[in-house]
């Protein structure tokens, strides 16, 4: 069956006017090339929708059931093309994320809040998940950027923008750490440590560092979430290390921290997208954003 937009809108038209004359200067048409649209229409449904005369145009029963369904289907397609213009000049649009919890906390909030101040029609889902997770859900394509911890291999995914993180040590008011001018790994084996999982980018860094001076790190205490550790902290279980990027180490206003003096205790922070995939215009315009907001150049070449 080939009907046509233009069709389907000829016949509202001429329904709600009344007259194939007053349709046709509404829809800016030469009257016979609308009568010879609406004929057309009813030959592919076979049946006759108007009753016609010299002096009115009446629709059929058939017309008049047919008209609030097309009214409904032009009144969807028409939306569907001003959302989408709308998507494409970047007015509107969702944009999916999945970050590291310490980003999810720490810079994303802000860009978000700034970009909004600039588009306010763009919405967010962000799901603020371990390192390994990030990659998972890009490669799935369930979220549009992913921001992530350490190295990014493989060519089904595209590194777009790459930062360190310089790692801190966590510690007490008053613990004797806090006294030394350089921290190095010597200085860590001395205390108890809290760190985090092993499945985070985190402890990938630590525990690499560790093994580049010939030590293995041993945790008293493991934890998956940064707060969680900075807890353990505060209850005394010992010291633990976290990128300085992370708020919770200003959560505790009893608890300081000091940039580790080793050049290895730093993590790559990347953005990264499906590789091969062209994004939501939406999503790559807060791609840039968020760029800018860190610092580096925009992440897209402008089209």
């Amino acid at each position: 069956m080939d009907i046509n937009l233009r069709q389907m809108r000829s016949f509202v038209v001429v329904a709600q006017a009344g007259s194939f004359t007053r349709a046709a200067e509404l829809l800016h048409l030469a009257q016979p090339t609308l009568t010879v649209q609406i004929r057309r229409l009813e030959e592919t449904l076979e049946v006759k929708l108007f009753d016609r005369n010299t002096r009115s145009v009446e629709l059929t029963r058939v017309g008049r059931e047919l008209l609030p369904v097309f009214q409904r289907m032009i009144r969807d397609l028409d939306a569907v093309v001003v959302d989408t213009r709308d998507i494409a000049a970047k007015r509107r649009g969702v944009v999916r994320i999945a970050a590291l919890p310490s980003v999810a906390a720490g810079a994303l909030p802000e860009a978000i809040k700034s970009f909004r101040e600039i588009q306010p029609g763009t919405s967010f889902v962000l799901k603020d998940v371990i390192a390994n997770r990030v990659l998972d859900l890009v490669r799935s394509e369930e979220v549009d950027l992913g921001i992530m911890g350490g190295s990014v291999t493989g060519h089904d995914v595209e590194v777009l923008l790459e930062v360190r993180d310089r790692m801190h040590v966590v510690f007490p008011a008053k613990h004797p750490i806090g006294g030394i001018r350089k921290v190095t790994i010597d200085d860590l084996m001395k205390y108890p440590l809290v760190l985090m999982d092993p499945a985070t980018s985190v402890r990938a860094v630590v525990d690499s560092a560790f093994l580049t001076a010939g030590h293995i790190a041993q945790p008293t205490c493991e934890a998956t979430y940064m707060m969680t550790a900075i807890a353990m902290v505060r209850a005394g279980l010992g010291i633990t290390i976290l990128p300085g990027s992370a708020r919770e180490i200003g959560a505790e206003p009893d608890l300081r921290s000091r940039q580790i003096d080793v050049a290895d205790f730093s993590r790559a922070i990347t953005i990264i997208k499906k590789a091969g995939r062209t994004l939501p215009p939406i999503s790559e315009a807060f791609g840039d954003h968020l760029a800018k907001s860190i610092g580096a150049q925009p992440l897209f070449a402008r089209r």
